[in-house]
């Protein structure tokens, strides 16, 4: 696997054409199960690969369970610089029921040392959305776990996976099922909570304080381009070195043993590639961006696409002047973002203006050629970043 890793990381990277990396994420599963010498050899073949700057934010994903001291020591002298800690709940039955197993104890635990070892960069996660979980309870482990935490918290609402314990409970009525509307508060409250203690909502699911937002979620929300390593990873380049122009979704082949095969055969384990079109690009960039605080600005979106404008696409949507009114969406000279009550209900206000850029797109003037004095046309200017 360790082999394997490398050798995708470093065909890829090539492939990419990237001249510099500005963070990596070990995530998905469980990686802190894996040796630090397995996350030491990944990261010197990116940095033997391309430029690693010594500052770059390297974050691992870690479980309480598989993150005792001594790990976490070793793995911050593999190179990692930022941990992040699925705790999930403060309460041991929800966290029987999630199927974790950690204890309380025992995340708070690895907390302390992560903190110790990895200050002002450890990040925690909790979930909500619990089946038969009440607000004000939850409430509490969000305040009591505020006291206990660092600069970075995220909070995300539970999705019932198939295939797992607590959809089959749910689904056979052992449980009940999730209530939309006590999530919904415990969202909205939580967020108050965070606020409240100085932290910045800086994405729908994001929180931080004293500067502390991820450098790789970051990138997600802006449309950067991202390479992925590993069985079932994602991933959004242009192959640069492979001839290609256009930015290409990719992922990786899900079963590892399959995907250690084509690794060892064809340096990579792709298992799909699409060309994005320049509309699919605008449509992520427009999904993305708006999960943010800071949305879209004017500027950004001119760098996906510089002949049509967030005027030209939105300035003029009976849509857009509907949900300004209702104090959900801003459009003016910083761009586009939605406001604080905006971004709790993001997924009805994002169907509306996915629409109307589809609509926009469709009926929009069509290019006119520009002729210089010499008679030939202008060149084309092709702006690409280097970074990943």
């Amino acid at each position: 696997m360790r082999r394997c890793l490398v050798k995708e990381a470093t065909t890829l990277l090539k492939l990419s054409g990237v001249q510099r990396i500005d963070s990596v994420f070990f995530g998905g599963g469980t990686p802190s199960l894996a040796s630090p010498h397995t996350v030491a050899s990944v990261l010197e073949a990116v940095a033997q690969t391309t430029h690693l700057p010594a500052k770059a934010e390297v974050t691992l994903e870690a479980n309480p369970t598989s993150s005792q001291s001594s790990r976490l020591a070793a793995f911050r002298g593999a190179g990692i610089n930022r941990l992040s800690i699925g705790i999930q709940s403060l309460d041991d039955t929800e966290l029987q029921l999630l199927g974790r197993t950690h204890s309380v104890s025992e995340a708070l635990e690895t907390l302390e040392e992560a903190r110790h070892l990895y200050p002002g960069r450890t990040s925690v996660d909790l979930i909500f959305g619990l089946p038969a979980q009440q607000v004000e309870p939850w409430l509490r482990q969000l305040q009591e776990l505020l006291s206990l935490c660092d600069d970075h918290v995220s909070l995300y609402q539970l999705t019932l996976e198939r295939g797992t314990l607590l959809f089959a409970q749910v689904q056979r009525g052992i449980l009940p099922s999730p209530d939309p509307e006590a999530a919904a508060e415990m969202y909205e409250d939580g967020r108050e909570v965070l606020r409240e203690a100085g932290f910045r909502q800086y994405e729908v699911s994001n929180f931080a304080r004293n500067e502390a937002v991820s450098t790789h979620n970051w990138n997600y929300w802006q449309g950067g381009q991202y390479i992925g390593v590993g069985p079932g990873a994602h991933g959004r380049f242009v192959p640069h070195g492979d001839g290609g122009i256009l930015r290409e979704a990719r992922i990786q082949t899900l079963e590892p043993d399959n995907w250690m095969k084509e690794v060892s055969m064809f340096g990579h384990g792709t298992r799909k590639r699409v060309s994005l079109s320049k509309l699919e690009l605008l449509e992520e960039l427009l999904a993305l961006g708006l999960r943010t605080d800071v949305g879209i600005t004017h500027q950004h979106w001119l760098q996906f696409e510089p002949h049509f404008s967030l005027w030209n696409v939105f300035g003029e949507s009976e849509e857009v002047r509907e949900l300004q009114s209702q104090g959900l969406l801003l459009l003016d000279h910083r761009g586009l973002r939605c406001s604080w009550e905006g971004l709790a209900v993001l997924d009805t206000v994002l169907l509306r203006l996915l629409l109307q850029l589809q609509n926009s797109w469709e009926n929009r003037p069509s290019p006119t050629l520009k002729i210089t004095k010499s008679g030939a046309p202008p060149k084309e200017e092709i702006h690409a970043s280097g970074d990943l």
